[in-house]
């Protein structure tokens, strides 16, 4: 993802509101189905419509979703789509503030919770439904030996290479194409 594609989050109050489970669902159907109205993102999630928009009201306010009138059909339809397809945040840019730490903190947090939770999900499936795609869904884990600045750069090739599948032109070849969840994190522990 480009930088362009990516916003740097430095609010408490945009982290906030990335934090609601809702919120970030619906960022999350923004980014596999496009722009979208709330009665679409309403049947998607299983929400109300008057709670849909209420929430896409919050995502406005922090810059996150912009409304996008040229889709509109007439002046009562309202479509929404995402400002930038991600967004990243680092909880050091909140250390002087103890109230926006554990803000910064708790949104990390749900966010790992709300990536294991879609891997969850797909264990949870039953495998007659998971028959389509054989083995292809994989996991992996390794131990790297890195200096950050070597970190910094298997990001960069990593992000390329997702990139490369994400941006790519779909074929128009017949066959059917889900949405893959793909998610990663390098970070330094010990065994």
């Amino acid at each position: 993802m480009s930088q362009e594609e990516v916003r740097q989050v430095t609010e408490s109050k945009v982290l906030a509101a990335l934090a609601h489970p809702l919120r970030r669902r619906l960022m999350d159907v923004l980014k596999v189905d496009g722009p979208s109205t709330p009665s679409m993102l309403a049947e998607r999630t299983g929400q109300a419509v008057a709670n849909v928009s209420h929430h896409m009201k919050v995502l406005a306010g922090c810059d996150l979703v912009t409304e996008a009138p040229e889709l509109a059909r007439d002046r009562r339809e309202r479509w929404w789509r995402l400002v930038a397809p991600g967004v990243r945040w680092t909880t050091a840019d909140f250390d002087d503030d103890p109230a926006a730490q554990a803000v910064a903190s708790a949104a990390a947090a749900l966010n790992l919770d709300r990536q294991v939770g879609l891997v969850r999900a797909w264990h949870a499936v039953r495998e007659s439904e998971k028959q389509t795609w054989g083995d292809t869904p994989f996991a992996t884990d390794h131990w790297l030996r890195l200096t950050p600045q070597e970190l910094s750069e298997f990001e960069e090739h990593l992000l390329e290479l997702v990139g490369r599948w994400k941006d790519r032109a779909t074929p128009d070849d017949g066959r059917r194409r889900d949405p893959v969840f793909f998610f990663a994190h390098a970070v330094p522990a010990q065994p």
